[in-house]
Formats: structure tokens, sequence, C-alpha cells
């Protein structure tokens, strides 16, 4: 069971650090008027592990923290990926 929690907590850890890239990548075309990252896209990253990133990259880039829509999503991705250790230490006394 401790080479799942270590292999997941690398896991958020990778998808984290890309997610951080991408939110940067979003926040400078934003400055710049280029290209966009769809929402979808930046939704997708958290909810596959990448929220710890994503977090990091609204607070500390100050990027995609007005519109609530956006936040309320992202919050529900936090939500689900913290449900996900819970089930599978749950599932360990099954």
């Amino acid at each position: 069971m401790i080479k799942v929690y270590l292999g997941l907590a690398l896991w958020y850890l990778l998808l984290s650090l890309i997610t951080l890239g991408v939110y940067w990548w979003d926040k400078r075309a934003a400055i710049h008027g280029n290209w966009r990252v769809p929402e979808r896209t930046l939704h997708m990253l958290a909810l596959l592990g990448g929220w710890p990133g994503a977090w990091l990259g609204q607070y500390w880039l100050r990027h995609k923290t007005r519109k609530a829509s956006f936040r309320i999503i992202f919050w529900l991705t936090v939500l689900l990926n913290l449900t996900l250790p819970v089930l599978l230490w749950w599932a360990r006394w099954e």
C-alpha cells in the first residue's frame, strides 16, 4: 500500500509542476494578447492531479481568481482529488 501512496504522491507532484507551467503560460498569453489555454484544459489538469499546481498558479500568478464559475469547478476538482486517497484507504480495510 505504501507503493500506491508513493506513486500517487509522485503523480500529483509531476502533474502539479506541469499544471503550474500551463498556468504561467496562460497568464503570459493573457498579458500579451496571445492564444489562451482553454479553461477545460486547466480543469482537466487539476482533475488529473495537478490541483496543487493550479492553486499555486492562481495564488502566485494572480491568475483565474475573479471568475466565480471557474473557481467553483476548480474547488470541485480539489474535492474529488482529496476523496481518492480516502477511498484507497477505506478499500484497504474491506
